[in-house]
């Protein structure tokens, strides 16, 4: 399907493939705007539909990421429109719904709404040039993709407030240490590190994956002992799939194992 705001590419020749999407609005920074999320959604959702596709990628530019929300599409409006249209939360949440792994592969800088996007995925991998904020306030306005909600659960309050009220940016390195960013890597090796993570996933039982993927996200937004039995019951469920016939057999047999599409 062809994209206006987004290449897309796959990789890998196995059971399972890697989609990469990668965000393509160079002159406007990679800025979030209504036909870039509609599109984005579109992508994900068949990506996900897709049997033959096991692990997602999003990318933008070696130097921008996403510079955050469109503000030249937003400026115009008043509580009336934002509230009426849904501003933002219509089409940004599809990120959230999709089950099959997505991965965020930062170069440069994602600020507010690009900011947003690569939490609203399941992991970040960094490149060393990478820079994170949430400057929305500087705007007259908050957060509204989800920062003020996932940036805590990610960072801890102190961090996040910081960010948040003083708008400030962090690098790689102090996003790593604070829990943002799974791995930091060098530019170069951004899309080789993301790809690499992606096929390892490729390479899993599909089933065992999305429940792995299930498990996690259940842990903040569940009690502990809700989330302990969500994963008691995923765990016992895997045993009726062919996922865990295979993986314990080749296990027993010393080989590597050869999963089959979900």
């Amino acid at each position: 399907m062809p994209f206006e705001t987004l290449l897309i590419a796959e990789h890998g020749d196995t059971a399972r493939r890697t989609t990469v999407i990668t965000l393509n609005r160079p002159r406007q920074l990679n800025a979030l705007d209504d036909q870039l999320m509609d599109e984005l959604g579109t992508a994900l959702r068949a990506c996900d539909a897709d049997d033959g596709i096991g692990c997602i990628v999003i990318t933008g530019g070696e130097k921008v990421f996403a510079a955050g929300a469109d503000v030249a599409a937003l400026a115009p409006h008043d509580f009336a429109k934002a509230y009426g249209q849904d501003l933002i939360t219509r089409n940004w949440e599809t990120v959230r719904g999709i089950r099959k792994p997505v991965i965020a592969a930062v170069a440069g800088f994602a600020l507010g709404g690009g900011c947003e996007l690569a939490m609203m995925c399941d992991f970040i991998i960094a490149a060393e040039n990478a820079r994170f904020g949430q400057p929305e306030i500087r705007l007259g306005i908050v957060p509204g993709a989800g920062g003020t909600q996932r940036l805590p659960r990610a960072v801890g309050k102190s961090k996040a407030m910081d960010l948040v009220l003083t708008s400030r940016t962090m690098d790689a390195l102090e996003a790593e240490r604070a829990g943002l960013v799974a791995r930091i890597v060098p530019v170069e090796r951004l899309m080789d590190e993301a790809l690499e993570a992606a096929a390892a996933i490729c390479a899993l039982g599909g089933l065992s994956v999305i429940a792995a993927k299930e498990c996690v996200n259940r842990a903040f937004e569940s009690g502990l002992s809700d989330g302990v039995m969500f994963e008691r019951r995923l765990f016992q469920s895997l045993f009726g799939t062919a996922d865990q016939i295979e993986g314990m057999a080749a296990f027993l047999e010393k080989r590597k194992p050869a999963f089959g599409p979900r």
